[in-house]
């Protein structure tokens, strides 16, 4: 990821968190991710569940979710349902859920 000053810095975080950032629906975004600077100059975003990932879009800070239309179940990370195995969709919140 590259910093609001322009430094490049790799990101790491749990198996969850992993997926969302190799999303190609979110890679180039405005992207925010919550955590902290680690010694060996990784930055180790929070576990999923502590929801540590946003996209602004419209002047809006949006939480990052996956959302199935078919059984109607979110998750924080991309990848198909648990339940019916269709593809889930990003769906950029406004609040958590």
């Amino acid at each position: 990821m590259e910093t609001a000053g322009g430094k490049r810095v790799p990101v790491d975080g749990d198996t969850e968190i992993r997926g969302v950032l190799r999303d190609k629906r979110v890679i180039g975004s405005d992207f925010e991710v919550m955590g902290n600077m680690e010694p060996n100059g990784t930055f180790q975003a929070l576990a999923v569940y502590e929801n540590p990932l946003f996209v602004y879009k419209g002047g809006q800070r949006l939480y990052v979710t996956y959302w199935c239309d078919v059984c109607a179940i979110r998750t924080r990370t991309p990848g198909v349902c648990w339940c019916c195995q269709e593809e889930t969709e990003l769906d950029l919140r406004d609040r958590k859920d």
